[in-house]
């Protein structure tokens, strides 16, 4: 893709580029394009994309610069919303809004083997676990891309440990449902924040050292032990009220914006636009501050749930609307079951989460 030199403004500050990134792939495919020397960033490989036009909208452009650049037609394919990325790399600075976008069967058979993008560019397929590893050098700003990849369509949420309050000993029937009941290699969002909930969430670790961990952030993970748990915590999540008191310390310059888990991603909670907002400005910040980033947003609720019966349900207009406000994946739930991720990939989602109908 070709970008046009910047124009500086009076006070020297360069132009944003806005690009649009089109990650295409069939299932476990990724296509990738190769930068000339010559180009900005140039001897990486990318994702397909080009300069958004001022007369485009993000997804025009990714169109015209997907048939430009690799002849592929995506014209009647879902463009699955990833989010906004601002990166400056100092000589340029550019925003990235990403979209996911999955050829067809016929698509894939018939461009796997062309090695030769329309502007003379090298085109290769890649394997995801190879393209997550790092392998491809890609520009910094596509780190983010990765991690975003990383999110699979279903979360599981667990129950608390008051849902089994009725039990002799809550803790003991806490693990072994949990325990019977959580698919292999499933991500799950451990909801403990009750006094000993660390020991409880170590000792489901061990006993299911299958399942990606997503736990809350008053747990303090970096102290624990992951070595002797034997699992992977992939993320740490930020419920919406220690999101805004975050906000709110930020802005009266009371907290840096490294405080939450400078080791791990983040997963927020949001119900609303100035929710959004925030989890945008913090999602910037740890960006900015060279940190794991912010990789999933949960919004809720979609429907009415049995958790929250008293809350009024967004439903999925409004909650599309409010999705289209994110810089960072947005994740459904509410109400939902495993097998309506299309649906939410159909309103600017990336997945759904859910805790009875995922723990069957």
């Amino acid at each position: 893709m070709v970008v046009k030199q910047d124009i500086f403004i009076e006070n020297h500050v360069p132009s944003v580029v806005n690009v649009a990134v089109a990650v295409i792939h069939y299932q476990d495919q990724y296509l990738l394009g190769f930068r000339a020397a010559s180009q900005h960033q140039g001897n990486r490989y990318e994702f397909v994309g080009g300069k958004i036009e001022e007369d485009e909208t993000p997804i025009q452009a990714l169109k015209r610069e997907v048939a430009e650049e690799t002849a592929i037609n995506i014209a009647n394919n879902i463009a699955v919303k990833l989010g906004r990325l601002h990166h400056d790399y100092g000589d340029k600075q550019v925003c990235l809004q990403v979209y996911r976008i999955e050829v067809t069967a016929q698509q894939y058979q018939q461009y796997k083997n062309v090695d030769r993008g329309l502007e003379g560019q090298k085109l290769i397929w890649v394997n995801k676990n190879n393209l997550i590893a790092n392998e491809y050098d890609l520009p910094a700003a596509n780190s983010t891309i990765l991690a975003w990849l990383q999110l699979p369509t279903q979360i599981t949420i667990t129950h608390s440990l008051t849902h089994f309050s009725d039990s002799s000993h809550p803790i003991a029937a806490w693990l072994q449902y949990h325990q019977e009941r959580l698919e292999i290699n499933a991500w799950i969002y451990l909801r403990l924040k009750e006094r000993g909930s660390k020991d409880t969430v170590k000792q489901l670790l061990k006993l299911r050292p299958d399942i990606q961990a997503i736990v809350p952030e008053s747990l303090s993970i970096d102290h624990m032990n992951r070595a002797a748990i034997n699992s992977r915590i992939v993320a740490a999540h930020l419920t919406q009220t220690e999101l805004m008191q975050w906000s709110n310390d930020v802005s009266k310059e009371e907290i840096p914006s490294s405080t939450f888990y400078p080791s791990l991603p983040l997963i927020v909670s949001c119900h609303d636009k100035e929710s959004i907002e925030a989890a945008n400005r913090l999602a910037k910040a740890r960006l900015q501050h060279r940190l794991p980033p912010v990789i999933g947003l949960f919004l809720s609720p979609v429907n009415t749930t049995q958790t929250h019966p008293d809350v009024s349900p967004l439903g999925w207009q409004a909650w599309s609307e409010l999705a289209e406000l994110a810089d960072i994946p947005v994740i459904g739930l509410g109400g939902l079951s495993p097998m309506m991720y299309k649906q939410a990939m159909l309103y600017g989602g990336v997945a759904v989460a859910g805790i009875r109908q995922f723990l069957k």
